[in-house]
């Protein structure tokens, strides 16, 4: 019987993964670069990845491996490496390194490599107008796209034959990173004879017509747009978007667009399974985590980190002129993990995160983009290279496996969750942070959970089940519980119940332990405690440790009755 192949559904919230016809939440992980070529290597890997909680490995194809000489297609490996991942109950998102791999053409086959003639290199401008030839295939020419997009088609060719009656691989991403590095734009002759040509009209129209949407990124890189595409002057790239980096960035976007727009479609008319491709973020201003300088994050200019790419500057022109692709995912590693979340949600794409990082500080993170954006899964990277017992998102996904159910359920529902996280606090004596949110007529606090000792991380996800009802999902935090009713003179709770999924696929829970008292800090707060609460020099410990990281909790609230001394006293 041949079953639905992978898709991505409408629904309020953007796009619902669907694999083998349901709801599938993303629990990935990618591989470093090399290991996916070898089915051998492989087979000491896929145990450790499904003992982790891993449902879907992320990991490259690349066009040298299966098209060494042209026109000769090899599938042998790959064929062996999907085999191993079914056996082990595992899905794939291939990684289609063809033409492009972080901004350079290192994964091209060698028939490639070598014919500078039939496949030009880009060239970037150095100190005093010098031209560099740069190892990455130039997009100005159409037989390198043409060669990709044939490779692509016939891959996705063998993996409807191969594949489409298991939906293993239930993904492909489309290039990697793509752009150019140490340079704003390619300056080749054929580059630079677009770069110096009208500006294709389809372009100036969708930026006109969707002005109003565009991503204020976007807008403010078009500050000379607006009154230069008004003259009529139409003889050059700068005589539209005016001379600066960003033009260049837009000029070499809409190119990649078009260059991936060819390949993507070329494979998808193969196989219509869900398309993306990733980007290496700029990195600069409120998009840093400071603990890392800008320099290793590649810098805030264009060429500093590939120009070109999905950046959400440019986003918007990725968007219409690389339609084939479901959606644009950001890679996040020194970028701040929410801000990105936010802004690759932009016209309501999914989110998928295919690489970031793969310590506790990102384990943790994950609840944010879960919880708050709808996320269709996340994907730390080289996580092959960690013993079992040291990989943080055994814990994570283990978790997210046992309620799955209820975060697509509430991800169907937009607004009904809110996800978090606590970071190990800094040693400067700042106030801990407190997370508000409001859920119909109940407004939550959350914060790290009490302790009498050193405050420790935390993590989670609160989902708005109905009415007065909530699901806890994490430790290390507490919720106090308020009303946006004035009249409202008390709020407290009904009942907290520890709970237990029973059944991962309907989400079945099962009632463990009732809690009050020390666990509610005497009725103030729902507490999600830690693995091992820190009781400092108290002689009593009062707080429980963490168990199943799941609960069920109930308010109430009470209005002031103003009754006569007299009645009160009769009755």
């Amino acid at each position: 019987m041949q079953l639905a192949i992978p898709s991505l559904l409408d629904s309020p919230s953007g796009k619902e993964l669907l694999v083998n016809g349901r709801p599938f939440l993303i629990r990935g992980a990618e591989l470093q670069n090399s290991s996916m070529t070898s089915a051998d290597y492989m087979e000491d890997v896929w145990p450790k990845l499904a003992a982790a909680s891993i449902n879907t490995v992320l990991g490259c194809v690349s066009w040298e491996m299966i098209e060494p000489k042209e026109g000769i297609f090899v599938f042998n490996e790959l064929d062996s490496v999907i085999a191993g991942a079914r056996r082990h109950g595992l899905h794939l998102i291939l990684l289609w390194f063809g033409s492009f791999k972080n901004g350079l053409s290192t994964y091209a086959p060698g028939w490639v490599k070598r014919d500078m003639k039939r496949f030009p290199r880009a060239k970037l401008r150095k100190v005093g107008g010098v031209l560099h030839v740069a190892d990455v295939l130039s997009i100005f020419h159409a037989q390198t796209w043409k060669a990709d997009a044939r490779a692509f088609k016939s891959l996705m060719q063998h993996l409807k034959e191969f594949d489409q009656n298991h939906s293993t691989v239930i993904m492909v991403q489309v290039e990697n990173e793509v752009g150019i590095l140490g340079d704003s734009r390619d300056s080749s002759s054929a580059a630079d004879y677009c770069f110096r040509s009208p500006v294709p009209q389809q372009l100036i129209d969708a930026l006109n017509t969707n002005w109003d949407t565009l991503h204020p990124k976007l807008r403010e890189n078009l500050q000379d747009f607006k009154s230069l595409s008004r003259k009529g002057s139409n003889k050059s790239w700068e005589s539209v978007f005016g001379q600066s980096n960003q033009t260049d960035e837009i000029f070499m976007a809409y190119h990649y667009a078009l260059y991936l727009e060819e390949v993507a479609a070329a494979g998808k008319h193969a196989y219509p399974i869900p398309l993306f491709t990733n980007v290496w973020q700029s990195y600069v201003g409120e998009d840093t985590d400071n603990e890392f300088p800008a320099i290793v994050g590649g810098g805030g200019h264009p060429g500093d980190y590939p120009s070109g790419g999905g950046v959400i500057n440019v986003l918007d022109i990725w968007q219409f002129f690389a339609p084939t692709l479901d959606f644009v995912a950001p890679d996040i590693y020194l970028n701040d993990y929410a801000s990105s979340c936010a802004k690759y949600r932009h016209r309501n794409q999914p989110l998928f995160i295919p690489e970031q990082r793969r310590d506790e500080y990102g384990a943790r993170r994950i609840w944010i983009a879960y919880g708050n954006y709808q996320c269709i899964g996340t994907a730390p990277f080289g996580i092959d290279t960690l013993k079992v017992d040291e990989n943080p998102f055994k814990k994570h996904y283990g978790l997210l496996a046992k309620v799955s159910f209820h975060v697509l359920a509430a991800q169907r529902k937009p607004g009904t969750s809110i996800g978090f996280c606590f970071d190990e606090p800094d040693r400067t004596g700042k106030s801990l942070p407190v997370v508000s949110v409001v859920f119909g007529m109940w407004k939550l606090e959350i914060e790290r959970s009490f302790v009498f000792g050193k405050a420790g991380p935390g993590f989670g996800m609160v989902i708005h089940l109905e009415a007065a009802r909530f699901l806890l999902i994490g430790e290390g935090f507490q919720v106090k519980f308020s009303s946006t009713d004035p009249a409202v003179v008390f709020v407290g709770l009904l009942n907290f119940v520890e709970k237990e999924v029973v059944n991962e696929t309907t989400g079945e829970m099962r009632s463990r332990r009732a809690f009050g008292g020390d666990e509610t800090r005497s009725g103030a707060a729902a507490v999600m405690p830690g693995e091992d609460p820190d009781y400092g020099d108290f002689p009593i410990s009062i707080t429980i440790p963490a168990k199943t990281r799941i609960a069920q909790c109930e308010v109430y609230a009470l209005k002031d009755e103003v009754v006569g001394v007299e009645e009160s006293f009769m009755n």
